[in-house]
């Protein structure tokens, strides 16, 4: 019998939740699809037998994706934000989002094809912000400037 977490982050899709986590569990590490579910019956949206929801993971996170129809739609209110290493895995994420059919936004946000944001964060953005002072000031300025985050740009001006 499989568990079912406490707490876990439902996404609505219109009819493509299935899609997504097969994209997400391929891009990112620890993340799988564990389990795929049809509707019992008919529903506002779909048939029975279409699938209704899809529980996954995304960098060890618990998910359900639900294929509610088209009525809502995903927004910046919400985003998921993966703390990336260096330059070379901020490249790979950030390019496999917008090249599966992303879009680019400012100051390292992007939006995969179903609408959903991500904030690819370099560690070394987030210490610097969390130093305070000049240094997070002239970190802020630069990464303002920025879509995809640049960390050589971020660790000059740590530096000043």
């Amino acid at each position: 019998m499989t568990s079912i977490p406490k707490n876990t982050i439902c996404l609505w899709f219109d009819k493509e939740a299935h899609d997504a986590a097969r994209f997400y569990a391929a891009t990112f590490p620890d993340s799988e699809i564990t389990a795929v579910h049809t509707a019992p019956g008919d529903y506002p949206s779909g048939k029975a037998g279409d699938v209704l929801t899809v529980e996954f993971t995304v960098l060890g996170i618990p998910c359900v994706g639900l294929n509610g129809g088209p009525e809502f739609k995903h927004s910046e209110a919400f985003s998921f934000q993966v703390a990336t290493e260096d330059q070379e895995e901020t490249d790979r994420y950030w390019n496999a989002i917008v090249g599966n059919g992303g879009q680019e936004s400012q100051c390292g946000w992007c939006k995969d094809r179903w609408g959903l944001s991500w904030q690819i964060t370099p560690r070394v953005l987030t210490e610097a912000y969390n130093k305070g002072g000049a240094e997070a000031k002239r970190t802020f300025d630069a990464m303002m400037k920025m879509k995809k985050i640049d960390v050589a740009a971020i660790e000059a001006a740590r530096r000043g």
